[in-house]
């Protein structure tokens, strides 16, 4: 039987044996934190006089160093083990554990994955375990019926607008061979290629019953507030897991106040919550291992073992990714969702839920695109407060278009407001409607945006 205290004991012994490499790397956050550390791990010998405000401290130290260091790996580090600290201690030191010390425990527990990203040997799973038992120990258990929904005949939707000369082409799944070396070339969409996934089936990810099930009570996740990531009024918070679904499924959200759109974005949401994982079936085509391209000399793959990095995309109807550009190859999925912003891949998108309009341009027209300026780092913690598209090593919004591409025009508007665009852009661009079960792919470095036209939500895979 899993119990807290002796988790808390195991973490404690290790984390106070300075050869252990875990810990060499916490001390490397200078002597004041080693000493903060050493007193916070005696005072969880003897539970009854553990210092949680110590703890708490290091928390937050650890946060401020974080933000002002663009997650420096020694303070993410700090940030989690002491967040598991912190939680095990609470849950082992309970007499008798309620709602609300457990909620607690969870969300702390959650905000080291999604903030720090729970960097470590082991403390990834350590945490879920964590979690998963919290779950089963002290908070009731759901009962849920998440019957395969049946298909929905979608409504028509917009096929052309003004930003768009061309259909991005559909296609019959290539042969690995061909994907290699011709058809990875240029953008294209697989109609149904991802029906058969669980998460459209046995598993529906459209099922709001079926998420919760998934999570578990107590989840939290961050939250996009605004329709646009370009505009002023554009935050994001920590949001309850249950309470953003709940939110999604309200009577007429998709007619709320455009600032008050809620939208979980680019998120790794199939980390934070594994069982999604086994909802998804990545495509061959990810691992054939594409060279750089000419337009594109720069392009690298993901730095992490898999080389791929799955994102997901989960909002209402009207959230938009204004036209940017990623560093890598991408396909992306609906089952109802939205993907957008910043890495340098190739790009899968695969629809799951929902419908999306989706609007491409190549490389070549970047000098017409009227990109934000890049950013100098000195104002790098104004960045990671306000915009999603900006990254950890090099913060900028240069990626991102100022145009908005499914805005209608008038030919004065064109001859006044970004006229390049118009002229050079246009003839070039791509676009076209994503329904559920549909697969996405295009190359690093092509422009790209995105339109829900109802509750989505959509998979990337970014490789």
């Amino acid at each position: 039987m899993w119990a807290a205290i002796d988790v808390l004991h195991k973490l404690v012994d290790q984390l106070s044996d300075d050869t252990q490499s875990s810990t060499k790397d916490l001390l490397s956050c200078g002597p004041d934190v080693a000493h903060g550390l050493r007193l916070a791990l005696q005072s969880l010998s003897d539970l009854d006089n553990r210092q949680e405000a110590q703890l708490d401290k290091l928390i937050d130290v650890a946060y401020a160093h974080m933000s002002a260091s663009l997650g420096s790996s020694c303070w993410r580090r700090l940030y989690t083990d002491v967040c598991l600290l912190r939680s095990l201690a609470d849950v082992a030191c309970a007499v008798s554990l309620n709602d609300a010390v457990a909620l607690e425990s969870i969300g702390r527990l959650d905000r080291a994955i999604v903030i720090a990203g729970a960097p470590g040997e082991g403390r990834l799973d350590l945490i879920l375990d964590s979690i998963t038992n919290i779950q089963r120990a002290y908070l009731p258990t759901r009962q849920v019926d998440f019957a395969i929904l049946p298909n929905v005949i979608p409504s028509s939707l917009p096929r052309w607008f003004d930003s768009s000369s061309h259909s991005i082409p559909c296609i019959e799944p290539p042969s690995f061979a061909s994907f290699q070396n011709s058809t990875s070339l240029h953008p294209f969409i697989i109609r149904g290629y991802v029906r058969d996934w669980p998460a459209m089936r046995e598993h529906p990810w459209a099922s709001t019953d079926y998420l919760r099930f998934v999570a578990g009570p107590g989840r939290i996740v961050p939250i996009e507030i605004g329709s646009d990531y370009r505009n002023d009024d554009w935050t994001q918070t920590l949001m309850d897991w249950d309470d953003f679904l709940t939110a999604l499924d309200s009577q007429g959200l998709e007619h709320r106040n455009k600032h008050d759109v809620l939208y979980l974005a680019q998120h790794n949401l199939l980390k934070q919550f594994p069982a999604l994982r086994a909802d998804v079936i990545v495509p061959d085509y990810i691992y054939a291992s594409l060279s750089p391209r000419m337009d594109f000399p720069g392009y690298e793959p993901p730095a992490n073992d898999e080389q791929l990095v799955i994102n997901a995309w989960l909002g209402p109807g009207g959230t938009v990714s204004p036209a940017h550009t990623d560093p890598y190859f991408n396909f992306y999925g609906t089952w109802t969702s939205l993907i957008r912003y910043d890495i340098t891949t190739h790009d899968v998108a695969a629809q799951v839920v929902g419908r999306k309009t989706v609007w491409l341009a190549p490389p070549s027209v970047t000098p017409f695109m009227y990109p934000y300026p890049p950013t100098s780092l000195s104002t790098a913690d104004q960045l990671l407060a306000h915009n999603p598209a900006a990254n950890t090593s090099n913060p900028s919004m240069s990626n991102t278009s100022q145009v908005d591409v499914f805005a209608s025009a008038t030919a004065e508007q064109r001859r006044r407001i970004h006229p390049l665009f118009w002229e050079k852009v246009i003839p070039n661009s791509f676009s076209a409607a994503l329904e559920p079960g549909d697969l996405l792919f295009f190359p690093p470095g092509w422009w790209h945006a995105m339109r829900s036209e109802e509750k989505s939500f959509s998979v990337s895979m970014w490789f």
